[in-house]
């Protein structure tokens, strides 16, 4: 379990403990109490779930930040593309470097919540912005905030060095992510699909000159 959970799971176990105790010696009120504490404490237990992830040796492509359903795939002014994931409440919300490199850029923006479904979300709602220097060119991604997602979380440093697929954060409950490619690279998934943070090959680079020799 992601370690922003206990949060959340600490006090409802120990309401789940009061309410044992309640009901042993006052009867059906404590045991009701002990009822919504267990539902409440497997519910956040199961939202800040954090598995572990088998990341692609391949270093010249671009992997999911988060596990959800693409909602957007274009192609950019500059050649690259924006990739849109959804998370909805049943996904793993902790979040994970779409590359290796250098953190240029983390900076946290406030702004609306409005439903991260929605297409104008991503320019809309608080979110938190992270530049990644890799050796394949500038990879752009963000944490957004959804109707429920009140708490964007990104451990990540200006300066600090990330590898491809580590954990860089979490945001707390319905929310969207969004990775921005560099130009060179082709889009390996397409609208609707199913990905996993840290698994999932979102683009893979084409045009660079040292693609073909990485991975020889």
């Amino acid at each position: 379990m992601a370690r922003d959970g206990w949060w959340f799971v600490g006090p409802s176990a120990a309401v789940v403990l009061a309410g044992m105790s309640i009901g042993l010696a006052e009867g059906s009120w404590g045991w009701a109490v002990f009822a919504l504490g267990t539902l409440a404490s497997v519910s956040f237990g199961f939202f800040f779930r954090d598995p572990e992830r088998t990341i692609p040796a391949d270093r010249d492509v671009i992997l999911a930040t988060a596990d959800g359903r693409i909602v957007t795939v274009e192609q950019t002014d500059n050649g690259g593309y924006r990739i849109d994931t959804f998370l909805s409440v049943m996904d793993v919300h902790v979040n994970r470097a779409p590359v290796g490199g250098i953190v240029t850029q983390s900076i946290h923006r406030q702004g609306r919540f409005r439903a991260a479904f929605h297409q104008d979300a991503g320019a809309d709602n608080e979110r938190h912005d992270l530049t990644i220097e890799s050796e394949y060119g500038t990879v752009r991604s963000a944490q957004i905030a959804g109707v429920l997602a009140r708490r964007i979380v990104c451990r990540l440093r200006r300066n600090e060095r990330v590898v491809a697929g580590q954990r860089i954060g979490i945001i707390k409950f319905g929310s969207r992510a969004q990775v921005l490619t560099p130009p060179g690279f082709e889009t390996t998934v397409s609208l609707g699909d199913k990905v996993r943070a840290g698994e999932t090959i979102l683009a893979r680079c084409m045009g660079h000159p040292r693609a073909a020799e990485v991975n020889s």
